[in-house]
């Protein structure tokens, strides 16, 4: 008797069948945010693809890919050539080395419900094909998700302008974190 109660149980229970959600491109926008001693850079990066992973409601996972050759500055817009300047820097061996490393990826690795449409995530980023954990809150509306990734460049043997490896920048010096500003519909 006790068998078959322990056998009904098990062939009861359903496996949980993860949604995945494909990321509508067209429509969500990634944000970088770059400060320096004597300021800051914005500008955009393109999804070339990304889905979030869901068990009914909750957020489960996620994976993403951006097209590092969708790097643009956005605050220099009326300066066509500081623009053009900055563009090509950060595309260089100094920076990203977009030609090298066409894409960057984030995978989610662990999702902690931290209160309603709230969640701590952590994840694998990739960037120069350097992967490194980072850890970022979700926030989940319906059909859209926001995140704020802080990013330390230099664990992606990004060292230009740092600090933390030259001495003397001054008012040269970049610094070692920059922010990701995720906006996502699905």
């Amino acid at each position: 008797m006790a068998l078959a109660m322990v056998f009904g149980v098990a062939t009861a229970t359903e496996p949980v069948v993860d949604e995945k959600k494909e990321v509508k491109t067209d429509e969500s926008t990634v944000t970088w945010k770059a400060y320096k001693v004597t300021g800051s850079h914005t500008g955009t990066i393109a999804l070339e693809k990304g889905a979030l992973i869901f068990d009914g409601d909750k957020l489960t996972g996620g994976e993403f890919t951006v097209d590092m050759s969708t790097l643009v500055s956005t605050d220099l817009d009326d300066d066509a050539e500081s623009k053009g300047k900055l563009e090509g820097h950060l595309n260089s061996e100094d920076f990203f080395a977009t030609e090298k490393h066409s894409t960057s990826t984030l995978v989610f690795t662990d999702v902690k419900s931290t209160g309603k449409n709230s969640y701590e995530v952590t994840g694998d980023l990739t960037i120069k094909d350097i992967t490194k954990p980072v850890v970022f809150d979700v926030s989940i509306y319906g059909s859209k998700a926001t995140a704020t990734v802080k990013v330390d460049r230099t664990n992606y043997d990004i060292k230009y302008g740092s600090g933390n490896f030259f001495e003397n920048l001054g008012d040269k010096t970049i610094y070692d974190e920059f922010d990701l500003v995720v906006d996502l519909e699905f």
